[in-house]
């Protein structure tokens, strides 16, 4: 049952590996829409990565239970210490690609806004930006 846990919890892990690298080539070429289609897909697989996890140290924890008497890496197969590395390169490989996206996310965020103070100068009023009373939104030169 730890095999198939574990498994499945890769397939998850890789599947959002995926599905950020093809954020990242999106991101590339200012294509926002698919991005934002996959957000429910990837919040789903987090879940059920999450899910898996829970399974994972449940199964885990229960092994250790019935053999008191036996270490933790006696207790698994090799096959399931294989995954277990696996387990944890993939985790690392994601936070990796999740690092990168999310440098190119905050890079375009201030690219955009930028363009936007330019377009609708704001102004501090407290702790709110505001619209200036003088901006215009567009400037038309003949």
């Amino acid at each position: 049952m730890l095999t198939y846990h574990l498994q499945n919890a890769l397939n998850d892990l890789r599947d959002l590996i995926a599905m950020t690298e093809s954020d990242i080539e999106d991101i590339k070429m200012a294509q926002h829409d698919p991005q934002f289609e996959r957000i429910t897909l990837k919040d789903e697989k987090l879940k059920s990565f999450e899910a898996k996890k829970a399974m994972i140290d449940h199964t885990i924890s229960s092994m250790m239970q019935e053999n008191p008497q036996v270490s933790l890496p006696d207790l698994l197969t090799p096959e399931q210490h294989t995954l277990l590395a696996d387990l944890r390169e993939e985790l690392t490989h994601l936070k990796e690609v999740n690092q990168k996206y999310a440098k190119m996310v905050l890079v375009v965020s201030n690219l955009y806004n930028n363009f936007l103070e330019r377009l609708v100068p704001t102004e501090m009023q407290g702790y709110k930006k505001v619209a200036s009373k003088n901006a215009s939104i567009l400037e038309v030169r003949v």
